[in-house]
């Protein structure tokens, strides 16, 4: 095992010395990959708006769409993608000005004087870091505040501001301890926060932003606990929040512990389906739960981590990175005072991620189709459960009463969406072929 640890660090030390070529522009890669990662979108986006003007809805859809409400849902469909066009256009020029003008180099020598200003030694690299960050926030989101509602926006990021920067500084730390091998001791870290938000997000940070209260007495809280029941899901509490409160949005979702599990419905879908409904809705949302697809994409995700810490792991000391976006080089293997163990690794890491910005974009086409597979399967398990015309009446209502568009560019929707669109589902529960049948009350370990 020591061997094949060796070879692996002999073979990134030579990947990183290739890496660290003079030669590279790393701000020109960055550049060029960046507007051409934006040209697709836009031409996605392109793709999508031509679908807009289609005359007719597609044939599932065809007898519960009259033709106003059709001709109501292609207008908004239209307006609203032609909304995210512009914003995405404007975060491009935003991004690609903060690097033409050195804004990123420039904002870490002013987090040094205002280091100097403050008191504080610069050899305090953690803090000077999270300044760095926080002043790049201000610059970032700023000037995108007439996109986003201000009380949500002020609220989020006081709350990121809270979480995050504790969560980045320990980051920062153990990169800073653990030297070349970081790798291991990051992802232990970043495992432990997951599954602590995970765990802390319904009972804190939820309640900031909606009201959750127990589901009254009624015809759904009898369905819900009894198909929970014949499922063996370990149901503890039963909320309905508030969703109406931001939005129209429907939806319901699960969290908690494996042995200990709490449902949420949104009123939005209470208002607008009938119980049986909901309990189709939510057949599907333990569908998840019964093929353990949360842990599934939760172990995903921490793979996508470790190839991302390994690659870092590449880039932590590339002086020609640094030098290519305006740093200083020798901040690629020490800190202002000269120290090694004063090295600024946030900046690295952001240089990084901009970087790899492009290789996201293939990511996310990938987990899309992942996530795509996972909602058949959940759509597949309501259908065993003999809720397949409960569940499309829902899926229909909520479709319809919010405007969405019937039509989807499949190369945008697989790039945008996590879910397949309402017509493939459709046209997939018709499609079911019987299969074996579903183990109910077994023991689930899901986390």
């Amino acid at each position: 095992m020591s061997s094949l640890v060796s070879a692996l660090d002999t073979a990134l030390s030579r990947v990183a010395d290739l890496a660290d070529n003079p030669s590279i522009d790393y701000k020109q890669l960055v550049v060029v990959s960046s507007w051409a990662v934006a040209a697709f979108e836009v031409w996605l986006f392109r793709r999508q708006i031509a679908c807009y003007s289609l005359p007719s809805p597609p044939p599932e859809l065809a007898s519960h769409l009259p033709s106003e409400t059709f001709t109501k849902a292609q207008s908004y469909g239209r307006d609203k993608t032609r909304f995210s066009l512009i914003k995405a256009i404007y975060s491009q020029l935003l991004g690609w000005g903060l690097i033409r003008f050195g804004v990123y180099a420039s904002t870490w020598a002013i987090s040094g004087r205002a280091m100097g200003a403050l008191g504080l030694d610069e050899g305090r690299v953690i803090t000077r870091s999270l300044l760095w960050i926080t002043l790049l926030t201000f610059l970032t989101t700023l000037p995108s505040l007439p996109w986003s509602y201000y009380h949500t926006f002020l609220k989020t990021w006081l709350l990121m501001a809270v979480i995050g920067m504790p969560i980045l500084a320990t980051f920062l730390k153990i990169i800073e301890l653990a030297g070349k091998s970081f790798v291991p001791w990051l992802m232990l870290f970043m495992i432990v926060v997951q599954l602590t938000l995970q765990l802390i997000y319904p009972t804190f940070i939820q309640p900031l932003f909606n009201k959750l209260a127990p589901l009254p007495s009624g015809e759904l809280r009898e369905r819900v606990e009894k198909l929970a029941g014949r499922l063996g899901f370990p149901l503890k509490h039963l909320y309905v929040i508030d969703g109406s409160k931001r939005s129209s949005h429907s939806n319901a979702y699960f969290y908690g512990l494996p042995w200990s599990k709490h449902i949420v419905i949104y009123d939005t879908l209470m208002e607008k389906s009938s119980p049986a409904e909901v309990e189709a809705v939510l057949a599907h949302e333990l569908g998840h739960w019964y093929f353990s697809h949360p842990t599934k994409l939760l172990l995903i995700a921490q793979f996508h981590l470790l190839f991302t810490f390994t690659l870092f792991h590449i880039f932590i000391h590339n002086r020609s990175l640094f030098s290519s976006f305006d740093f200083p080089s020798s901040l690629a293997v020490a800190g202002p005072n000269g120290s090694p163990s004063s090295q600024p690794i946030i900046i690295g890491f952001m240089l990084f991620q901009m970087v790899l910005e492009p290789l996201d974009t293939v990511v996310k086409f990938l987990m899309n189709k992942q996530t795509r597979k996972y909602e058949y399967q959940a759509d597949e398990f309501a259908v065993r459960l003999d809720k397949t015309q409960e569940l499309k009446d829902a899926l229909i209502k909520l479709h319809v009463d919010n405007l969405s568009s019937p039509h989807n560019d499949p190369i945008y929707s697989a790039y945008h969406h996590s879910h397949p669109t309402l017509p493939e589902r459709l046209r997939a529960m018709d499609e079911f072929k019987p299969g074996p049948g579903l183990k109910l009350k077994g023991e689930k370990k899901e986390l």
